[in-house]
This record gives C-alpha cells, sequence and structure tokens, in this order.
C-alpha cells in the first residue's frame, strides 16, 4: 500500500515532565485532539491500565490507539489502528526535547492508505499535517494556560440570505494565511475609510481555493455593502455572495484555533451530514472585532453551502 510520513512540531513554554504527562494521559487528549472536537458526543472506552483507548463515533469513524514503548519523559511510541472508514495502521511517535526557547513536541506518523486511493497520498499527508498543526496548537495551550481557547457549535443547515460586498483578493501558502488575512483585511478598511464606502454588517471572508497538497489559498476579504460604488477605487473589487443553504459551524475561542471548525465541517460533510454545493464558495463571517474582544470570546461563524 502507498505509503506517506507526516511530521510537525511546536515549542511549548512549560516543563518537559508537564508536557509529556498530557500526552502520556489519553484521557487528557479528548481536550486538545484535533479530531475529537469534531464530534464531541463520540465514544471512548480506555483501558484500565491507561496504555489504550478505543473511539467509535458517526463522523469520526472507530479506531484504537495503545502505547507501546516509552522513555519518560522524552518519547512515547503508539500503535494507531483505524477501523473505519477504512482499515489501516500507522506508527505514531511523540518526541520531546528540552531547548533554551521551551520543549520542542515533535508528532510523527508513519503509515499507509489502501491501493485504490494512491493518488490521494500527498493529499492525505497534507490535510493530516493541518490536523497534527491544529493538535499541537492546542496541547501548546492546555499545557501552557489549561484550557485551549476553543469551542465548536453545530448550528446545521441554515439559509443565508446572501450580499453584496467589496473586498480584496489576496493569495498565499497554508502556513502563511492568518498574517496574509489580517493585512489584507486592513487593506480593505484603508480603501473604504480613504474613499468614504460604508460597510453594511461584519466582515467577512470567502475562500475560492484551499490546496493544503499544494500550500495554496486563494481568498477575499472584505464587507457586504448596501449600495456598490459606482466607480470602485483601485485594489478593491466587487462581488456578491449568493443566497443559499449553508451548513454552519460556529467558533468561539482564538482565531489561530479557526481551523477547528474549517476541519469539523468538511468531517461532517464527508460523513454525509449534510451535502456540499461546491459550486458556491466557502466563508466565514466575524460577529466581533478582536480589537477590543477577549481572543476566548471571538465569535466566527463558518458557511458551507449545502444542496
Amino acid at each position: 500500500m502507498p505509503k506517506f510520513n507526516v511530521r510537525k512540531s511546536i515549542i511549548i513554554d512549560a516543563p518537559i515532565e508537564k508536557v509529556y504527562a498530557s500526552v502520556r494521559d489519553f484521557k487528557e487528549w479528548k481536550v486538545w485532539s484535533p479530531w475529537l472536537i469534531a464530534e464531541p458526543g463520540c465514544r471512548l472506552n480506555y483501558a484500565p491500565d491507561g496504555r489504550s483507548y478505543s473511539w467509535e463515533g458517526s463522523i469520526v469513524g472507530a479506531g484504537e490507539n495503545g502505547i507501546i514503548a516509552e522513555d519518560k519523559p522524552e518519547s512515547i511510541d503508539f500503535r494507531l489502528v483505524f477501523h473505519k472508514p477504512w482499515k489501516s495502521v500507522a506508527a505514531v511517535r511523540f518526541e520531546l526535547k528540552v531547548r533554551p526557547e521551551g520543549v520542542v513536541a515533535t508528532w510523527n506518523m508513519e503509515s499507509s492508505i489502501p491501493f485504490f486511493l494512491f493518488w490521494m497520498k500527498n493529499k492525505m499527508a497534507a490535510f493530516i499535517g493541518m490536523d497534527y498543526r491544529r493538535g499541537l496548537e492546542m496541547l501548546k495551550d492546555y499545557v501552557e494556560k489549561g484550557s485551549v481557547p476553543s469551542k465548536l457549535e453545530f448550528k446545521g443547515i441554515q439559509d443565508f440570505p446572501g450580499f453584496q460586498y467589496v473586498g480584496v483578493r489576496a493569495e498565499c501558502s497554508c502556513n502563511n494565511i492568518g498574517d496574509t488575512m489580517q493585512r489584507t483585511m486592513e487593506k480593505v478598511r484603508s480603501l473604504m475609510k480613504e474613499h468614504g464606502i460604508e460597510a453594511a454588517g461584519n466582515d467577512f471572508s470567502a475562500y475560492h481555493k484551499y490546496d493544503p497538497a499544494k500550500n495554496l489559498v486563494i481568498f477575499t476579504t472584505g464587507y457586504p455593502v448596501a449600495v456598490l460604488p459606482s466607480e470602485l477605487p483601485e485594489g478593491l473589487l466587487a462581488g456578491k455572495l449568493p443566497a443559499s443553504s449553508v451548513y454552519s459551524v460556529e467558533h468561539t475561542g482564538a482565531y489561530r484555533h479557526l481551523g477547528n471548525a474549517w476541519s469539523a465541517a468538511n468531517m461532517h460533510a464527508r460523513a454525509k451530514v449534510f451535502r456540499q454545493n461546491n459550486k458556491i464558495a466557502c466563508f466565514e463571517i466575524y460577529a466581533n472585532n478582536p480589537a477590543d474582544t477577549p481572543e476566548d470570546e471571538l465569535v466566527t461563524i463558518v458557511h458551507l453551502p449545502a444542496k
């Protein structure tokens, strides 16, 4: 079967023993797992000796994870077995190293996919890499602060009325999306203020292309407007998000964890909770202003157009 490897790292400002304990205790994984957040009701069963656990859910599938070797507090080796949506086995390893800037936590996976899905190997590695990044970001917050500022509420299918907008289109790597989006939004606000264009709602971002395998994102960020300017200033474009049914997930928390909402929404689509309409761009609407809102109270609504 086609094999692939994933390796992601993060620096955590905490004693190595504390980081090790949070990785070693499977009951703590529910707090920082990049998958379990998509299905809070997933059934979890823990072995009495604490060395393994199993999961089963309609969104996250089914499988089991167990410790096969450990070198406290520097490494843990796991055997990860997937039963659903397809059967596979992965070798997973956490490595922890003390450095002057903190503990470097590295999450490794070596696995394979069924031969008939060989064409998905690069995409699979890219998507799991994104999951690992999300998980490490949550692990970092959990170990350093005691909690993760990221909560999801699944709103389900809703009617979106649509709106016309002005905004700026940008292109960047998946890893740079946060900084690029911030600069793009600042440009939109500056141009609208300079030319007296009034917003008719909260700012948003629409995603025209998101390709982790190619590390490419193309998006537009901007504001809805009641009336489009007769002449657009250079740098601004006009567009419309059409009225449609959408599957909505509300994220409350830091923008760095917003990927949790997107990943969960896409997992729900793959689990056939709803049928996604790929002819309309997915988008997110920011419900409050990060300039005067604590990060754990930031609300963002992720919308996936539905059929």
